[in-house]
This record gives structure tokens, C-alpha cells and sequence, in this order.
């Protein structure tokens, strides 16, 4: 599992700042900042990049509403975003803006060299327009005459543009992806992506005429780059592209996994990885299309009032919980639904009962039974040999699961020794072999629970790292999590290991939720 000579770059969608963040954004946050707490823990090289998009039309209206020019508007907004950003505990190593020189100056690079490959041309284009995706649509893409997405008129545009050819990559495009199927995940949005595809691609306008907020193009001031174009292109001007040879652009780049919404697989599975076999310049190696986050069945939206702040969220079920919560029960793959009643059920049954007493209990049968000391590991006999196999197994099911980007199922894995070390305490009764003074066998049953809670510490980091150092401080364990390995942490053995420090518990019990989940 070494990896020290390996890196791995993980980016998610950057936002527009038109809306302040709601847990469907967090969602991906979470996600990604997942991903990466993992990589790091494999002994990656980990660079983790986020960021907002700033010259959306949408920013510029919202600008002007609140009487604002666009970027004293996007100031205000980056900051809102990084505070929900960090209340979360998401690890971005960089937060990239659109509205940034090393931004623009890659923006400008990446279009000239599309453009001396001959792949941009002058047109007019005529087309419906969504402004709340802003992007282009095709009549064959709306549902009964509307933007799918926003359930919106698109309106006719007609209007003097330029054009990137992307029907030239059609072909490449699709035997890169049949070539390297892990390019687009899951396998449901690969098949999506190649359906587009075999459906013809059609050349796209990648300027804006007359517009003032945006980058104007290098070859002709009185257009501005085109927004999807423009901010497709951060994954790259984060590492300050182009670059001198050894700076990050030839750590990091190609990309190792692009984090996005199920909604733009088009822009990134089609589009950008046509600009860039354009521009000469190595694909990423995989995007990830996650689902969408619903509130009772109904997609989060400000007509329907149910927009739900991660701030809300936290404040009932605390950062870890919300990290926790989200990560299992919305699949990395599918979509998933919200719901306090149903959160507060999972919390209470996996956090508060399963994990927050099986801590308690262990540490309290420790402090009372051998002063708080920590016992010999011994593997005792066949009363042990379950559990010790069900760690076993979970860490390598564990592993396996990160290695696929199933994060619910690695969590899934992790309480599975959970719940086997709960049972482990019911079928043993320390209490009863303290009255025995069966001093032996008291050592091996605490030892044991102990050696389960040591491990599950580390693998329960990347969803909720704040509650991970909070366990390991009871444990009496290292708690500096980026000098920690899972090659080294993942293992049973027999450690040096002198006392515990039982403190509150992690997880109150939470009461059942309100409509608004107070």
C-alpha cells in the first residue's frame, strides 16, 4: 500500500456564488474531502483543489441586485463559501477564483492554443439559451419545451460568436473512453456519455459578444470567453498553467479524479477532454459523476422552499454527523434522499448506539477493572477468534472500497466490526468474569475491544476527522493523523500502549426531529 513516490489530485465542481452553499453542495464537499483524507492516509502525494466560479451571468445579476460591483460581490461571497468550507472540515490544500490572473492567464493560454490548432472559427450561432444552467441547449434536450434541470423557458439567442469544432474529437473521444472506461464513472454515466457521443457531436460557441464580465479572448477584445469554457479550464490554472518544467503543473497534472454533479458529465466528459487533446495537453484519468442530494423526494430548490443550509444540519447532528450521515446514506453513485426523521434514526442507531457506546463501555470497563492501564494483546481463543477475523476482514473490505470510490460501502465495512465487537461485550460479560477474578480473561476481552477501537479510529478519519482525534485522545492513542498510515494502522499487533483517558461521550442521543429537524 506504500505509495511515497505517488501523487494523487482530486478536484469537485467549482461553484457559482450566485447562492451561498446548501447540502447538496456540501455533499460533494464531503465527498471528495473523503477521498482525499484517504489518499493521504495511503501516503499519497495529495493535492485537493475547490474553488468558485465568478463570471457567471448569474453572478453579475446578483452583483447588481445587491448593488454591488461583480467581484466586490464575489469577495464577500468567497468568504461566505470558505466559512462553510471550513465549518465542515474540508481539507482543500487550494481555492481557486475565475476571477484570478493565474486564472486568466491559463484561460488565454489554453484558448490561443486551441486556436492555432485551427480548432476555433467566427460563426453565428441561433439556439435556445437556459440562463439559470447557462448553457446552450439543444431542442432534443428539453422536456416538453423546458430546461429539464430548472423546469425553465429557455430563450432563442441569435448572435455573432465563436466556435470550438467539436465534432473533430468525436471519434477520439469515444475510443478513449471504450479504451479507458474508468475515465468516466460510474458506468451508468459512461453509458450516458458515449450515448451523447454516438448521437453526433455539434461544434459549440465558446465566446460571448457585447458581454463586459468575463475573460476577453486573446484574439478579439470585443468577445468574452464563454463561462463553461472558461471555468472548465481552473483544474489546470490552479497549478498555475502553463508553467516551467518542476513547478506543479508536472507534479500534479493529468488530473487524478474530477468530483462532479450527474448534471455537467457533458461539459466535463465531452468537452473538456476535446479542448484538451486540442490544446496538446494529457487528459485527466477519471471524472466521478455523483447523484443528487432530495429532500423529500423533491430535487433542493428555491421554488419549492426546501433548501436546507449545511450550518442547519450541523446544528442538529454536529459536523462529524453530518459528514457521517451524508456519506452513508447517499451512495457515491446514485442518487439519495434527506430527511430528519430518518438522519436522526441513523445517527441514534450508528453513532450514539453502536459506536459512541461501544467507546464508552470499553473505556469505563478498562478505567474500573485495570485503572484506566492497557492490557497485553492476546488473541486469545475461540471466544476471540470472530472478532479478530471481522476486523480482519473489515479493514481489507475497507480498503478495497476506497480503492473503488465506494464510500458508503467502506463505512458500511467499518461498522460491521462495530456492531461484532457490541456483541463481542454481550456474549462475554467482563462484569460477570470480574467477579470470577478471571484476571486473564478480562485482559484478552479489553484488549481486544481496544485493539477493534484503535483501528476503527483510523478508519472512520476521512468521514469524520474531528470525532476520529477526539477517540484517539480517550484511547490514549497519537492523535496527529497526517503521521499516521493505513499500511502501519491497519494491522493487528501488539503495541506499546500505557493508558486511556475516558472522556464524554462522542455521540449524545438525539431526541426525534422536528419538521424543520429542531
Amino acid at each position: 500500500m506504500s505509495t511515497p513516490n505517488r501523487k494523487f489530485y482530486i478536484t469537485t465542481a467549482i461553484d457559482y456564488v450566485n447562492a451561498s452553499p446548501h447540502i447538496g453542495t456540501a455533499y460533494e464537499k464531503i465527498a471528495a474531502d473523503f477521498i482525499a483524507r484517504s489518499r493521504r492516509l495511503m501516503g499519497y502525494d495529495t493535492r485537493f483543489l475547490m474553488g468558485n466560479d465568478e463570471h457567471s451571468v448569474n453572478v453579475a445579476r446578483a452583483a447588481a441586485a445587491e448593488g454591488l460591483e461583480p467581484l466586490a460581490y464575489c469577495d464577500q461571497m468567497e468568504a461566505r463559501f470558505r466559512e462553510v468550507w471550513e465549518h465542515l472540515e474540508v481539507s482543500f490544500d487550494d481555492f481557486v477564483r475565475t476571477t484570478e490572473p493565474r486564472h486568466r492567464k491559463a484561460v488565454s493560454a489554453i484558448f490561443a492554443a486551441i486556436h492555432e490548432a485551427g480548432d476555433i472559427y467566427k460563426g453565428k450561432y441561433e439556439g435556445y439559451y437556459c440562463d439559470s444552467c447557462e448553457a446552450f441547449k439543444q431542442e432534443k434536450d428539453l422536456v416538453e419545451g423546458l430546461c429539464p434541470l430548472h423546469r425553465s423557458e429557455p430563450r432563442w439567442l441569435e448572435e455573432e460568436n465563436y466556435f470550438f469544432a467539436l465534432s473533430r474529437f468525436q471519434e477520439r473521444l469515444r475510443e478513449h473512453i471504450t479504451r479507458h472506461p474508468e475515465f468516466v464513472q460510474p458506468e451508468i454515466r459512461r453509458n450516458e456519455v458515449l450515448n451523447v457521443i454516438d448521437g453526433g457531436l455539434d461544434d459549440i460557441s465558446v465566446s460571448r459578444s457585447g458581454a463586459e464580465w468575463g475573460i476577453p479572448l486573446p484574439i478579439d477584445e470585443g468577445h468574452v470567453v464563454y463561462v463553461w469554457f472558461d471555468a472548465l479550464i481552473n483544474y489546470i490554472s490552479a497549478l498555475e498553467y502553463p508553467a516551467d518544467p518542476g513547478g506543479l503543473v508536472s507534479r500534479y497534472w493529468p488530473c487524478d479524479l474530477h468530483v462532479i454533479g450527474k448534471d455537467i458529465t457533458r461539459f466535463h466528459c465531452i468537452i473538456w477532454p476535446a479542448m484538451l487533446l486540442s490544446a496538446g495537453i494529457p487528459l485527466p484519468r477519471s471524472v466521478w459523476a455523483h447523484g443528487f442530494v432530495s429532500v423529500a423526494g423533491e430535487r433542493l430548490s428555491k421554488t419549492l422552499g426546501n433548501i436546507i443550509s449545511p450550518k442547519d444540519a450541523t446544528a442538529r447532528f454536529g459536523v462529524d454527523g453530518f459528514r457521517y450521515l451524508f456519506l452513508r446514506e447517499v451512495p457515491f453513485d446514485r442518487d439519495g434522499d434527506f430527511s430528519w426523521d430518518n438522519y436522526t434514526e441513523r445517527f441514534n442507531a450508528d453513532l450514539a448506539n453502536d459506536l459512541g457506546n461501544l467507546l464508552s463501555r470499553t473505556l469505563a470497563m478498562v478505567k474500573r477493572y485495570r485503572e484506566m492501564r492497557v492490557p497485553e494483546l492476546s488473541r486469545g481463543d475461540e471466544r476471540d477468534r470472530g472478532l479478530l477475523e471481522t476486523l480482519d476482514v473489515a479493514m481489507s473490505d475497507y480498503l478495497s472500497h476506497l480503492e473503488k470510490f465506494s464510500l458508503h460501502a467502506a463505512l458500511a465495512s467499518v461498522w460491521s466490526v462495530i456492531q461484532a465487537a457490541n456483541r463481542y461485550i454481550e456474549e462475554n460479560k467482563p462484569w460477570e468474569l470480574a467477579k470470577r477474578q478471571d484476571v486473564e480473561r478480562i485482559d484478552t476481552v479489553l484488549r481486544n475491544l481496544l485493539e477493534v477501537l484503535r483501528c476503527v479510529s483510523v478508519m472512520i478519519y476521512p468521514a469524520m476527522p474531528g470525532k476520529a482525534v477526539e477517540m484517539r485522545r480517550q484511547l490514549g492513542l497519537p492523535d496527529d493523523f497526517s503521521a499516521l498510515r493505513y499500511e502501519d494502522e491497519l494491522r493487528i499487533e501488539a503495541r506499546a500502549w500505557a493508558r486511556v483517558q475516558p472522556g464524554s461521550g462522542l455521540f449524545p442521543r438525539l431526541e426525534a426531529a422536528t419538521e424543520n429537524g429542531r
